[in-house]
Protein backbone atom coordinates (compact mmCIF):
# COMPACT_ATOMS: atom_id res chain seq x y z
CA UNK A 1 0.00 0.00 0.00
CA UNK A 2 2.85 2.50 0.51
CA UNK A 3 3.46 2.21 -3.26
CA UNK A 4 -0.15 2.31 -4.41
CA UNK A 5 -0.39 6.05 -5.04
CA UNK A 6 2.69 5.92 -7.29
CA UNK A 7 1.08 3.08 -9.30
CA UNK A 8 -2.06 5.18 -9.71
CA UNK A 9 0.04 8.09 -10.97
CA UNK A 10 1.90 5.79 -13.39
CA UNK A 11 -1.31 4.10 -14.56
CA UNK A 12 -0.12 0.55 -13.95
CA UNK A 13 1.34 -1.79 -11.33
CA UNK A 14 5.06 -2.47 -11.78
CA UNK A 15 6.18 -5.87 -13.02
CA UNK A 16 8.22 -6.36 -9.83
CA UNK A 17 4.97 -6.45 -7.88
CA UNK A 18 3.57 -9.15 -10.17
CA UNK A 19 6.68 -11.27 -9.61
CA UNK A 20 6.49 -10.78 -5.85
CA UNK A 21 2.81 -11.71 -6.01
CA UNK A 22 3.78 -14.91 -7.79
CA UNK A 23 6.37 -15.73 -5.12
CA UNK A 24 3.79 -15.60 -2.32
CA UNK A 25 0.99 -17.37 -4.19
CA UNK A 26 -1.37 -14.49 -5.06
CA UNK A 27 -1.49 -15.32 -8.77
CA UNK A 28 -3.68 -18.04 -10.28
CA UNK A 29 -4.49 -19.72 -6.93
CA UNK A 30 -6.58 -22.47 -8.50
CA UNK A 31 -4.09 -23.55 -11.16
CA UNK A 32 -3.07 -27.18 -10.45
CA UNK A 33 0.36 -27.99 -9.06
CA UNK A 34 1.15 -29.87 -12.28
CA UNK A 35 1.40 -26.47 -13.99
CA UNK A 36 3.25 -24.72 -11.18
CA UNK A 37 0.15 -23.45 -9.39
CA UNK A 38 -0.81 -23.57 -5.71
CA UNK A 39 -3.52 -26.14 -6.50
CA UNK A 40 -6.32 -24.44 -4.56
CA UNK A 41 -9.92 -23.95 -5.61
CA UNK A 42 -11.81 -20.83 -6.66
CA UNK A 43 -12.42 -19.82 -3.03
CA UNK A 44 -8.72 -18.99 -2.79
CA UNK A 45 -9.22 -16.52 -5.65
CA UNK A 46 -12.08 -15.01 -3.67
CA UNK A 47 -9.87 -14.56 -0.60
CA UNK A 48 -7.27 -12.67 -2.66
CA UNK A 49 -9.91 -10.26 -3.99
CA UNK A 50 -11.43 -9.75 -0.55
CA UNK A 51 -8.07 -8.85 0.94
CA UNK A 52 -7.38 -6.45 -1.94
CA UNK A 53 -10.74 -4.83 -1.18
CA UNK A 54 -9.88 -4.56 2.51
CA UNK A 55 -7.06 -2.13 1.73
CA UNK A 56 -8.77 -0.36 -1.17
CA UNK A 57 -6.67 -1.93 -3.94
CA UNK A 58 -9.51 -2.35 -6.42
CA UNK A 59 -7.29 -1.54 -9.41
CA UNK A 60 -4.93 -4.43 -8.79
CA UNK A 61 -7.88 -6.70 -8.01
CA UNK A 62 -9.28 -5.96 -11.49
CA UNK A 63 -5.91 -6.86 -13.02
CA UNK A 64 -5.94 -10.15 -11.13
CA UNK A 65 -9.49 -10.94 -12.29
CA UNK A 66 -8.22 -10.75 -15.86
CA UNK A 67 -4.96 -12.62 -15.21
CA UNK A 68 -5.99 -15.29 -12.70
CA UNK A 69 -9.76 -15.70 -12.97
CA UNK A 70 -10.28 -15.28 -16.72
CA UNK A 71 -7.12 -16.00 -18.69
CA UNK A 72 -5.94 -18.91 -16.55
CA UNK A 73 -9.37 -20.54 -16.77
CA UNK A 74 -9.47 -20.17 -20.57
CA UNK A 75 -6.09 -21.88 -20.78
CA UNK A 76 -7.11 -24.63 -18.39
CA UNK A 77 -10.40 -25.34 -20.19
CA UNK A 78 -9.39 -24.83 -23.83
CA UNK A 79 -5.61 -25.08 -24.03
CA UNK A 80 -3.55 -27.93 -25.41
CA UNK A 81 -1.04 -29.54 -23.08
CA UNK A 82 1.74 -27.63 -24.87
CA UNK A 83 -0.07 -24.30 -24.44
CA UNK A 84 -0.70 -24.95 -20.75
CA UNK A 85 2.91 -25.89 -20.06
CA UNK A 86 4.22 -22.90 -21.95
CA UNK A 87 2.11 -20.20 -20.29
CA UNK A 88 0.57 -21.32 -16.98
CA UNK A 89 3.79 -21.70 -14.94
CA UNK A 90 4.94 -18.27 -16.12
CA UNK A 91 1.55 -16.76 -15.22
CA UNK A 92 1.65 -18.35 -11.76
CA UNK A 93 5.14 -16.95 -11.09
CA UNK A 94 4.36 -13.50 -12.45
CA UNK A 95 6.99 -13.82 -15.16
CA UNK A 96 4.20 -13.57 -17.76
CA UNK A 97 1.23 -11.22 -17.41
CA UNK A 98 -1.94 -12.17 -19.26
CA UNK A 99 -4.73 -10.13 -20.86
CA UNK A 100 -7.88 -10.99 -22.78
CA UNK A 101 -8.83 -8.86 -25.79
CA UNK A 102 -12.51 -8.88 -26.69
CA UNK A 103 -13.69 -5.24 -26.73
CA UNK A 104 -13.16 -3.05 -29.79
CA UNK A 105 -14.01 0.58 -30.55
CA UNK A 106 -17.24 -0.58 -32.18
CA UNK A 107 -17.89 -3.77 -30.23
CA UNK A 108 -18.20 -3.88 -26.46
CA UNK A 109 -20.93 -6.01 -24.93
CA UNK A 110 -21.98 -7.06 -28.47
CA UNK A 111 -19.17 -9.52 -29.15
CA UNK A 112 -20.70 -10.66 -32.44
CA UNK A 113 -19.85 -7.23 -33.85
CA UNK A 114 -16.07 -7.62 -33.59
CA UNK A 115 -14.08 -6.71 -36.70
CA UNK A 116 -10.64 -8.08 -35.82
CA UNK A 117 -9.92 -10.78 -38.40
CA UNK A 118 -7.69 -13.86 -38.42
CA UNK A 119 -7.33 -15.04 -42.02
CA UNK A 120 -6.01 -18.47 -42.90
CA UNK A 121 -2.73 -18.42 -44.85
CA UNK A 122 -1.53 -21.97 -45.39
CA UNK A 123 -0.55 -23.36 -41.99
CA UNK A 124 -0.74 -19.92 -40.36
CA UNK A 125 -3.24 -17.18 -39.53
CA UNK A 126 -2.79 -13.51 -40.36
CA UNK A 127 -4.23 -11.34 -37.60
CA UNK A 128 -5.40 -7.76 -38.22
CA UNK A 129 -7.45 -5.50 -36.01
CA UNK A 130 -7.71 -3.24 -33.00
CA UNK A 131 -8.81 -3.81 -29.41
CA UNK A 132 -9.54 -1.27 -26.68
CA UNK A 133 -10.23 -1.11 -22.92
CA UNK A 134 -7.90 -4.09 -22.44
CA UNK A 135 -7.02 -4.73 -18.79
CA UNK A 136 -3.29 -5.59 -18.41
CA UNK A 137 -2.75 -4.54 -22.03
CA UNK A 138 0.21 -2.32 -21.18
CA UNK A 139 2.08 -5.09 -19.33
CA UNK A 140 0.79 -8.17 -21.15
CA UNK A 141 3.16 -10.87 -22.38
CA UNK A 142 0.33 -13.04 -23.69
CA UNK A 143 -3.09 -11.95 -24.91
CA UNK A 144 -6.10 -14.12 -25.65
CA UNK A 145 -7.57 -12.44 -28.73
CA UNK A 146 -11.08 -12.94 -30.03
CA UNK A 147 -11.08 -12.63 -33.82
CA UNK A 148 -13.46 -13.30 -36.69
CA UNK A 149 -12.46 -16.35 -38.73
CA UNK A 150 -15.31 -16.23 -41.26
CA UNK A 151 -15.99 -13.61 -43.97
CA UNK A 152 -17.94 -10.50 -42.82
CA UNK A 153 -21.03 -11.53 -44.81
CA UNK A 154 -21.03 -15.10 -43.46
CA UNK A 155 -22.53 -16.42 -40.23
CA UNK A 156 -20.37 -15.13 -37.41
CA UNK A 157 -17.49 -17.44 -36.61
CA UNK A 158 -15.23 -16.25 -33.80
CA UNK A 159 -12.04 -17.97 -32.75
CA UNK A 160 -9.66 -17.41 -29.85
CA UNK A 161 -5.90 -17.06 -30.25
CA UNK A 162 -3.01 -17.05 -27.80
CA UNK A 163 -0.90 -14.12 -28.94
CA UNK A 164 2.69 -13.75 -27.78
CA UNK A 165 3.22 -9.98 -27.59
CA UNK A 166 6.92 -10.36 -28.45
CA UNK A 167 6.01 -11.38 -32.02
CA UNK A 168 6.22 -8.91 -34.94
CA UNK A 169 2.97 -7.17 -35.82
CA UNK A 170 1.85 -6.50 -32.26
CA UNK A 171 1.60 -2.88 -31.11
CA UNK A 172 0.49 -1.30 -27.87
CA UNK A 173 -1.52 1.88 -28.18
CA UNK A 174 -2.29 4.45 -25.53
CA UNK A 175 -2.32 3.67 -21.84
CA UNK A 176 -5.87 4.88 -21.30
CA UNK A 177 -6.62 7.39 -18.55
CA UNK A 178 -9.67 6.31 -16.57
CA UNK A 179 -11.91 7.94 -13.98
CA UNK A 180 -11.20 5.12 -11.49
CA UNK A 181 -9.05 2.02 -11.07
CA UNK A 182 -6.13 4.23 -11.96
CA UNK A 183 -3.45 1.70 -10.99
CA UNK A 184 -4.96 -0.94 -13.28
CA UNK A 185 -3.41 -0.62 -16.71
CA UNK A 186 -5.96 -0.39 -19.52
CA UNK A 187 -4.71 -0.07 -23.07
CA UNK A 188 -5.39 -0.11 -26.78
CA UNK A 189 -3.87 -3.00 -28.73
CA UNK A 190 -3.16 -3.25 -32.47
CA UNK A 191 -2.45 -6.27 -34.67
CA UNK A 192 -0.90 -5.47 -38.05
CA UNK A 193 -0.51 -8.45 -40.42
CA UNK A 194 0.60 -10.49 -37.41
CA UNK A 195 1.58 -14.03 -38.41
CA UNK A 196 0.32 -16.64 -35.95
CA UNK A 197 1.15 -20.32 -36.23
CA UNK A 198 -1.75 -22.76 -36.20
CA UNK A 199 -0.83 -23.84 -32.67
CA UNK A 200 -1.77 -20.35 -31.48
CA UNK A 201 -5.43 -21.29 -31.88
CA UNK A 202 -7.04 -21.71 -28.45
CA UNK A 203 -9.80 -24.29 -28.68
CA UNK A 204 -11.49 -25.09 -31.98
CA UNK A 205 -11.77 -22.74 -34.96
CA UNK A 206 -15.08 -20.84 -35.08
CA UNK A 207 -15.96 -22.10 -31.58
CA UNK A 208 -14.73 -19.04 -29.69
CA UNK A 209 -18.10 -17.43 -29.12
CA UNK A 210 -19.52 -20.56 -27.53
CA UNK A 211 -16.40 -20.94 -25.38
CA UNK A 212 -16.71 -17.35 -24.16
CA UNK A 213 -20.36 -17.84 -23.25
CA UNK A 214 -19.51 -21.05 -21.37
CA UNK A 215 -16.70 -19.43 -19.37
CA UNK A 216 -18.43 -16.08 -18.75
CA UNK A 217 -20.10 -17.19 -15.45
CA UNK A 218 -16.67 -17.40 -13.81
CA UNK A 219 -15.80 -13.85 -14.89
CA UNK A 220 -19.12 -12.49 -13.70
CA UNK A 221 -19.00 -14.10 -10.27
CA UNK A 222 -15.43 -12.80 -9.94
CA UNK A 223 -16.73 -9.28 -10.56
CA UNK A 224 -19.57 -9.82 -8.07
CA UNK A 225 -17.30 -11.15 -5.32
CA UNK A 226 -14.92 -8.22 -5.76
CA UNK A 227 -17.81 -5.74 -5.73
CA UNK A 228 -19.44 -7.12 -2.58
CA UNK A 229 -16.12 -7.14 -0.69
CA UNK A 230 -15.36 -3.54 -1.65
CA UNK A 231 -18.77 -2.42 -0.37
CA UNK A 232 -18.45 -4.42 2.85
CA UNK A 233 -15.17 -2.75 3.73
CA UNK A 234 -16.48 0.67 2.71
CA UNK A 235 -19.29 0.10 5.20
CA UNK A 236 -16.75 -0.85 7.89
CA UNK A 237 -14.87 2.41 7.24
CA UNK A 238 -18.10 4.40 7.39
CA UNK A 239 -19.19 2.79 10.67
CA UNK A 240 -15.83 3.55 12.27
CA UNK A 241 -16.01 7.14 11.00
CA UNK A 242 -19.52 7.97 12.27
CA UNK A 243 -18.61 6.65 15.71
CA UNK A 244 -15.88 9.27 16.08
CA UNK A 245 -16.98 12.17 13.87
CA UNK A 246 -18.95 14.74 15.85
CA UNK A 247 -21.62 17.17 14.70
CA UNK A 248 -23.66 19.44 16.91
CA UNK A 249 -21.80 18.26 19.98
CA UNK A 250 -22.21 14.50 19.63
CA UNK A 251 -20.99 11.61 17.41
CA UNK A 252 -22.89 11.10 14.16
CA UNK A 253 -23.63 7.54 15.28
CA UNK A 254 -26.00 8.90 17.93
CA UNK A 255 -28.28 10.40 15.27
CA UNK A 256 -31.22 8.16 14.43
CA UNK A 257 -31.08 9.05 10.74
CA UNK A 258 -27.46 7.81 10.62
CA UNK A 259 -28.37 4.58 12.44
CA UNK A 260 -31.21 4.00 9.97
CA UNK A 261 -28.85 4.54 7.04
CA UNK A 262 -26.24 2.14 8.44
CA UNK A 263 -28.97 -0.46 9.00
CA UNK A 264 -30.17 -0.15 5.40
CA UNK A 265 -26.66 -0.49 3.97
CA UNK A 266 -25.74 -3.41 6.21
CA UNK A 267 -28.93 -5.23 5.21
CA UNK A 268 -28.24 -4.78 1.49
CA UNK A 269 -24.73 -6.13 1.91
CA UNK A 270 -25.84 -9.08 4.05
CA UNK A 271 -28.31 -10.21 1.39
CA UNK A 272 -25.76 -9.66 -1.40
CA UNK A 273 -23.08 -11.59 0.48
CA UNK A 274 -25.30 -14.63 0.99
CA UNK A 275 -26.07 -14.86 -2.73
CA UNK A 276 -22.46 -14.32 -3.77
CA UNK A 277 -21.27 -17.04 -1.38
CA UNK A 278 -23.93 -19.40 -2.74
CA UNK A 279 -22.68 -18.71 -6.28
CA UNK A 280 -19.08 -19.24 -5.18
CA UNK A 281 -19.94 -22.65 -3.79
CA UNK A 282 -21.68 -23.48 -7.07
CA UNK A 283 -18.60 -22.34 -9.00
CA UNK A 284 -16.31 -24.53 -6.90
CA UNK A 285 -18.64 -27.48 -7.47
CA UNK A 286 -18.59 -26.80 -11.22
CA UNK A 287 -22.31 -26.15 -11.63
CA UNK A 288 -22.76 -22.37 -11.51
CA UNK A 289 -25.40 -21.62 -14.15
CA UNK A 290 -25.35 -18.63 -16.47
CA UNK A 291 -28.47 -16.95 -15.08
CA UNK A 292 -27.27 -17.04 -11.46
CA UNK A 293 -23.88 -15.60 -12.41
CA UNK A 294 -25.54 -12.84 -14.44
CA UNK A 295 -27.94 -12.00 -11.60
CA UNK A 296 -25.01 -11.81 -9.18
CA UNK A 297 -23.01 -9.52 -11.46
CA UNK A 298 -25.97 -7.21 -12.14
CA UNK A 299 -27.51 -7.07 -8.67
CA UNK A 300 -24.34 -6.95 -6.58
CA UNK A 301 -22.52 -4.41 -8.75
CA UNK A 302 -25.55 -2.11 -8.61
CA UNK A 303 -26.02 -2.63 -4.86
CA UNK A 304 -22.34 -2.24 -4.01
CA UNK A 305 -22.01 1.04 -5.90
CA UNK A 306 -25.11 2.38 -4.14
CA UNK A 307 -23.73 1.34 -0.75
CA UNK A 308 -20.29 2.85 -1.39
CA UNK A 309 -21.89 6.08 -2.61
CA UNK A 310 -23.98 6.30 0.56
CA UNK A 311 -20.91 5.53 2.68
CA UNK A 312 -18.98 8.35 1.02
CA UNK A 313 -21.89 10.68 1.84
CA UNK A 314 -21.46 9.84 5.52
CA UNK A 315 -17.88 11.12 5.35
CA UNK A 316 -19.05 14.51 4.06
CA UNK A 317 -16.34 16.59 2.40
CA UNK A 318 -13.60 14.29 3.67
CA UNK A 319 -15.04 11.46 1.60
CA UNK A 320 -14.24 13.42 -1.55
CA UNK A 321 -10.54 13.68 -0.69
CA UNK A 322 -8.12 11.25 -2.33
CA UNK A 323 -6.35 10.62 0.98
CA UNK A 324 -9.44 8.79 2.25
CA UNK A 325 -9.81 5.18 0.96
CA UNK A 326 -13.57 5.66 0.55
CA UNK A 327 -12.97 8.09 -2.33
CA UNK A 328 -10.90 5.52 -4.20
CA UNK A 329 -13.46 2.77 -3.55
CA UNK A 330 -16.19 5.06 -4.90
CA UNK A 331 -14.54 5.74 -8.27
CA UNK A 332 -13.14 2.20 -8.55
CA UNK A 333 -16.52 0.51 -8.00
CA UNK A 334 -18.33 2.33 -10.81
CA UNK A 335 -16.80 0.12 -13.49
CA UNK A 336 -18.34 -3.05 -12.03
CA UNK A 337 -21.63 -2.04 -13.64
CA UNK A 338 -19.95 -1.77 -17.06
CA UNK A 339 -17.23 -4.37 -17.63
CA UNK A 340 -17.98 -8.06 -17.94
CA UNK A 341 -21.05 -6.94 -19.91
CA UNK A 342 -23.04 -3.84 -18.98
CA UNK A 343 -25.81 -4.31 -16.45
CA UNK A 344 -28.34 -3.47 -19.15
CA UNK A 345 -27.05 -6.47 -21.10
CA UNK A 346 -27.23 -8.56 -17.92
CA UNK A 347 -30.91 -7.71 -17.46
CA UNK A 348 -31.60 -8.55 -21.09
CA UNK A 349 -29.92 -11.97 -20.67
CA UNK A 350 -31.98 -12.68 -17.54
CA UNK A 351 -35.21 -11.63 -19.21
CA UNK A 352 -34.59 -13.68 -22.35
CA UNK A 353 -33.74 -16.73 -20.29
CA UNK A 354 -36.88 -16.45 -18.18
CA UNK A 355 -39.20 -15.75 -21.12
CA UNK A 356 -37.73 -18.25 -23.58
Amino acid sequence: MPNYRSWEDAGYVSRDVWRKGGQIGLLCPDVPEAYGGPGGDFLFNAVVHEEMARVGAGSFSACLISHSDINASYLMELGTEEQKRRWLPAMVSGQAIAAIAMSEPGAGSDLKAIRTVARRDGENYILNGQKTFITNGHNADVVIVAARTTPPDAKVGISLFLVDTALPGFRRGRLLEKVGQKAGDTSELFFDDMVLSADSLLGRENAGFGAMMTLMPRERIAIAMSAVAEAEFALEWAIAYVKTREAFGRPLAQLQTIRFKIAELASEMAVSRVFVDWCLQKQVAGDLDLRSAVIAKYWVSDASYKVIDECLQLFGGYGYMREYPISRAWVDSRIHRIYGGTNEIMKDIIGKDLLA
